[in-house]
């Protein structure tokens, strides 16, 4: 637990030792580069704010595609019946659970392993040509605009 709440916490403990770092050079009227060094890393390296912000943008352009790519996958999975619905749901882990396994989920539906394939592979053709239908879609639009 105490690892947990201090892999957490690191991200905030970053962002105070920055500010306090660009507070006393703004007390001095210096101006403040990203190459300047911050402080040390557990190996005594030099850290730099680029080698900070680098980081952690990286880490919110990763969060930011993976939101919009779970907004798209949401789309095409309302064209699903329910039954489907659940089975790609539980089976990718799309509701922020982990994954499930086709056997679990047919123990939770009360229906056999092998149904449940079945129905993962027809809800995935649905999405599939549903995707490439609207891609389609836009080529078209695309092509009328120019």
């Amino acid at each position: 637990m105490a690892n947990r709440l201090s892999l957490t916490c690191a991200p905030f403990d970053i962002r105070i030792e920055i500010l306090m770092h660009l507070r006393a050079l703004k007390k001095t009227k210096k101006d403040v580069s990203l190459h300047d060094p911050i402080g040390q890393d557990k190996e005594g390296n030099e850290i730099s704010l680029i080698d900070v912000l680098k980081s952690e943008s990286d880490d919110v352009i990763d969060m930011i595609q993976l939101n919009m790519e779970l907004e798209k996958i949401k789309e095409y999975i309302d064209i699903l019946d329910d039954r489907e619905k659940e089975v790609i749901v539980g089976r990718f882990g799309l509701d922020l659970q982990d994954e499930k396994t086709q056997r679990e989920i047919a123990k939770e539906l009360n229906i056999s392993r092998s149904y449940v394939s079945r129905i993962e592979k027809r809800a995935l053709m649905k999405m599939f040509h549903e995707f490439y239908r609207a891609e389609k879609e836009k080529k078209k639009s695309g092509k009328k605009e120019n």
